[in-house]
């Protein structure tokens, strides 16, 4: 579809069909670009296209509808689950789990983040990939907190040198706090407040500094926590506290 028949006015597309629930959007841009997005029976080759809706806008060659109000659900993921829809392995994902979990008016969610095979804890879903997006862009600095717990010598000193932030074979980590929570012998647990969220970040710290983690819980995200949600449970978090934090985040990284 040529561009001098596009609208100037309004949101990118990618960015309206991300607040529809459709997909993130750089997911969406890949989708335009593989043929899968089409507008008034035209099928879109750019990702610049501006809209005021989402009026004539289809998916797969489906109509899309307009944005629901957004949504966030917090799950309470058990180890030995993939935070994928498929494993080409064959191994469990959180979808089989959260089939149970979230109400059946939740429809269509998508992770905030990951969490991987073996971590568990807090992860949240939602159905606003621009608000997903957001939160998992490291430039937008939302804390992300775990517990770890880990065996090996380690003391509080040590712990206070990765508030500069850490290289670990040629990638670096920026601020991290961490605090020894109170214990003895050679197992101990270890609370950590990071903000990137790069792959498998505590863990690679942690075993920089020669421990062996054995157990890794995320127990907030933002403003959000795991708090007592039992294992394999979902919750859906109160919308107007939700719309608050997605309205001052959006503001503070434009």
């Amino acid at each position: 579809m040529s561009d001098n028949r596009l609208p100037e006015e309004g949101d990118r597309i990618a960015k309206l069909l991300a607040r529809a629930g459709v997909a993130s959007r750089r997911e969406v841009e890949r989708m335009i670009a593989d043929g899968r997005v089409s507008l008034d029976g035209k099928v879109l080759d750019t990702p610049a296209v501006k809209l005021t809706s989402l009026k004539g806008v289809s998916v797969d060659g489906k109509p899309v509808g307009k944005a629901e109000a957004t949504r966030l659900f917090a799950f309470h993921k058990p180890s030995g689950l993939i935070t994928a829809e498929r494993d080409p392995a064959g191994r469990p994902t959180i979808y089989a789990a959260l089939r149970n979990a979230l109400p059946k008016s939740a429809g269509r969610v998508m992770p905030v983040g990951r969490l991987d095979f073996n971590t568990e804890g807090l992860l949240l879903l939602t159905n606003d990939g621009e608000l997903k997006r957001a939160m998992e862009l490291p430039s937008s600095g939302v804390p992300r907190s775990y517990r770890a717990r880990a065996f090996g010598d380690v003391t509080q000193a040590m712990l206070d040198d990765l508030i500069e932030g850490v290289e670990i074979d040629g990638i670096r980590y920026g601020r991290i706090e961490a605090d020894l929570e109170r214990g003895s012998g050679m197992n101990r647990w270890i609370q950590m407040t990071l903000t990137e969220g790069k792959n498998r970040e505590v863990r690679r710290v942690l075993e920089h500094l020669g421990l062996q983690v054995n157990r890794l819980m995320r127990i907030s995200y933002g403003p959000f926590e795991l708090a007592d949600l039992p294992r394999g449970q979902a919750a859906e978090i109160n919308r107007e506290a939700v719309e608050q934090f997605r309205k001052q985040l959006l503001r503070d990284i434009k």
